[in-house]
């Protein structure tokens, strides 16, 4: 593996990016380094090329109201809805990650979450005679987006200073975590709070998330399923699930290798789960995961990428680069939220390894990108670097579109390297191209 990316870097001027512009740092005039700290080879940029098909997504973030207000009444979620829908078509953006299961709960009737506490203020609470998602999921369509519904599978909440007796009293009587409070772990963080989440070992837990996938993939036509990247958390669990350890973990396999098997569990369960339905309804319903953008660095497995960061396989047990392998994803959308000058984590060379590891399996690869960073210091300070970071893309036939995070800063820019980085992205594109196309079709179609 180690000797096919080395080669494959020796050959990268000179194949695959042809009539490549070696990128120079602002300041010291200088050639960034593909790889960091790890390959000190220059990256070399190709002039963008406007592709037949691409992605170009956006989240749309309700949790704590990033992206999306709450709403007393029909008429101004459907209005605000509507305008997020047209700017983002008239930027040439083809579809929509709207968060429609955040904390637990749901921004649609559901018979087994409560209403979101992010569509009106109150967990438990909808807009009377509305159903939010049927209505999202019909404007994305008649403003040529897919809409993909994007759920946290397992967070209950990210952060309370209340014990979890006390905290999951604060939640609607309806929600899975205050029914069934022993499969809530607490995860201690700092300044004595805690994040809560449900227990992966636990099969009902995994039934539940499943019937939360199937209830929305039944009912609605969404384009697909579409999960975060928060798994097992960040922060070290320590021992708290030693119990459902003990309990589940017959086959003796270390503590790591049962929780990735926990998580492997639930993501083919979900693959298999929309493989049915897409055959019972006739439709093809996608499904796709945004993780942390490290898989492992090569230092801790040799098939990992050249970087020195956080870990999704090590941290959250999470084996995102085994699920593209064994395909129970059909895209995958890493987050690579670090610059081209980044030391440890360095953007080229983390593209180039994500578009090895999906080569040739199936599974579309989109990259995650952080236009809420522009403007953030260092080499963020520069307008032209997500600008860069597309035509860096557009070497690799792989790589095929991007998601920005998110949408309030795309469209509602804070400061002005962002707003400069937000229109240099729409001047890319000269016109709307469909997600993809499948034989003589393509997704979506445009009005």
């Amino acid at each position: 593996m180690k000797k096919y990316f080395f080669f494959l870097l020796s050959l990268f001027a000179a194949t695959s990016i042809p009539a490549a512009d070696t990128i120079l740092k602002n300041k010291s005039g200088q050639p960034f380094h593909f790889g960091g700290k790890f390959n000190t080879a220059p990256v070399r940029l190709p002039s963008y090329r406007q592709p037949r098909a691409e992605m170009r997504g956006v989240w749309v973030a309700t949790v704590e109201n990033i992206d999306f207000a709450t709403h007393a009444d029909a008429g101004s979620f459907c209005r605000d809805f509507s305008r997020l829908c047209g700017e983002l078509a008239k930027r040439r953006f083809n579809a929509v990650f709207f968060q429609v299961r955040a904390n637990n709960d749901a921004f649609y009737p559901s018979q087994i979450n409560p209403w979101s506490r992010w569509l009106t203020g109150q967990e438990g609470r909808g807009i009377p005679r509305f159903d939010p998602l049927r209505y999202m999921v019909e404007e994305a369509h008649r403003h040529g987006l897919e809409f993909h519904a994007w759920l946290n599978p397992y967070r209950v909440i990210g952060r309370t200073p209340m014990s979890k007796a006390a905290y999951l009293k604060t939640l609607d009587p309806r929600n899975f975590a205050r029914k069934h409070p022993e499969l809530v772990l607490a995860a201690p963080l700092d300044k004595g709070e805690r994040l809560l989440f449900l227990n992966p070992g636990e099969p009902a837990v995994v039934r539940h998330i499943l019937d939360t996938v199937a209830e929305i993939a039944t009912n609605y036509p969404v384009d697909s399923i579409h999960f975060d990247d928060y798994f097992y958390p960040y922060t070290d669990i320590g021992s708290i699930d030693a119990a459902t350890e003990k309990k589940y973990n017959t086959s003796r396999l270390s503590t790591a290798q049962w929780r990735r098997g926990n998580t492997d569990r639930l993501i083919s369960g979900v693959k298999a789960r929309l493989n049915t339905i897409s055959r019972q309804t006739g439709r093809t319903i996608r499904f796709g995961i945004s993780p942390f953008g490290i898989w492992a660095n090569r230092k801790s497995l040799a098939a990992g990428s050249p970087t020195g960061g956080k870990e999704s396989y090590f941290t959250q047990y999470a084996d995102t680069r085994g699920w593209v392998k064994k395909r129970y994803i059909d895209y995958i959308v890493p987050q690579l939220y670090w610059t081209f000058g980044h030391a440890t984590a360095a953007y080229a060379g983390l593209a180039d390894w994500w578009a090895a590891q999906t080569a040739g399996t199936g599974v579309d690869l989109y990259i995650g990108m952080a236009i809420y960073r522009a403007g953030g210091g260092g080499d963020w300070n520069d307008p032209m670097e997500l600008a860069n970071q597309l035509r860096f893309n557009s070497g690799y036939p792989e790589i095929k579109g991007s998601v920005f995070f998110s949408a309030r800063r795309l469209l509602q820019p804070d400061n002005p390297t962002m707003k400069k980085a937000a229109n240099q992205i729409a001047a890319m594109w000269s016109s709307r191209v469909p997600v993809r196309t499948v034989g003589s079709k393509v997704y979506p179609r445009f009005r």
